[in-house]
């Protein structure tokens, strides 16, 4: 395994594998057996970087989520892990009534949803401080100000490390970073969009945004990474939930475009030089990129996890990376 730093502060910054395991799954799709086993072997592997959600998996039962923070307590507890663990989780989607959703009533990011929110995600994981703590998706109704300032409160008690932020639109990430930094207080430090090899089109809206690149890290976020190195980026769905090498799998709608099959055609040609698969070559693409990415990649079984973890000792060439860059 190889690692990497995230965070800028001297109390809050911490050293995590290149590779992120998501736990959206656990302990609802993915059984309890099976979750943990994917869990240990990430582990064993070197891994360090485990992400979940209060609100996963909500979708499942038309509950309201805590099943994968829940599992993920259970497995902590049995295993007696500690601290040399980040789990980084998300509050601000939770549906705030069984049978509804986040986009018609999610909890959102008020001080009072920060802090009670926040309390119940450490008590499903069972720990006194979340490592990293994201604003999970945007909510206009409440000003800036007062959800920089409830994040910042918990930073300061303790019980929460790092600030993340994910599927906001950028001129807000910015207009929260720089009211914290007018104000002394801890801001964003870790950016969690989707982010993946394919370029899905930003004119096709979806459901939760109003602009369809929201979600993802669209050529305007790019850039405002490369403009501060302090961020980082944690890119949620690499493999496009497999629709790289599984047919099942169709690529979502808004993949539909001319520039899809020209940089299909290149990954394939890459995979087949390297012996690897299409998963490993996206994987290892991000990892050795000039941005400063960290995968986020699930796992349904250890051989998928298997799969992944290959992808962080695979080395493309300079010729390899150039021509993955330029097709389009």
């Amino acid at each position: 395994m190889k690692y990497r730093t995230i965070g800028t502060g001297p109390e809050t910054r911490r050293e995590v594998s290149v590779l992120a395991l998501g736990a959206m799954l656990f302990g609802s799709v993915t059984d309890e057996k099976t979750s943990f086993a994917i869990l240990d072997r990430y582990v064993e592997a070197g891994g360090t970087f485990i992400d979940t959600s209060d609100n996963y998996a909500f979708w499942i039962d038309g509950g309201q989520g805590g099943h994968s923070e829940e599992l993920l307590g259970r497995w902590r507890r049995s295993r007696g892990v500690g601290g040399e663990i980040v789990i980084a989780t998300k509050l601000g989607a939770r549906p705030l009534a069984p049978g509804t959703g986040y986009v018609d009533n999610p909890e959102g990011l008020s001080a009072k949803v920060i802090r009670e929110a926040a309390e119940r995600s450490r008590e499903r994981l069972g720990v006194d401080r979340i490592d990293l703590l994201y604003a999970h998706i945007e909510d206009r109704t409440v000003p800036v100000r007062e959800t920089v300032e409830g994040f910042a409160e918990l930073v300061a008690e303790g019980t929460v490390g790092l600030l993340g932020v994910s599927n906001h639109a950028t001129w807000r990430v910015e207009r929260a970073r720089a009211l914290a930094a007018a104000a002394g207080l801890p801001g964003y430090e870790v950016l969690q969009y989707q982010h993946s090899y394919l370029r899905p089109r930003t004119d096709v809206s979806q459901p939760l945004f109003e602009d369809g690149s929201l979600g993802h890290a669209g050529a305007e976020l790019r850039s405002y990474l490369r403009a501060e190195p302090g961020l980082t980026l944690v890119a949620y769905s690499p493999l496009l939930t497999g629709a790289y090498t599984r047919r099942d799998k169709p690529l979502p709608p808004d993949y539909d475009h001319p520039g899809t099959p020209a940089r299909l055609a290149v990954l394939r040609e890459v995979a087949k030089e390297t012996g690897a698969t299409a998963n490993q070559v996206v994987l290892a693409w991000q990892l050795g990129g000039p941005l400063p990415v960290i995968p986020l990649a699930g796992a349904s079984s250890v051989a998928q996890l298997e799969e992944n973890l290959a992808a962080v000792d695979l080395e493309l060439t300079e010729d390899q990376r150039a021509r993955l860059d330029a097709a389009h």
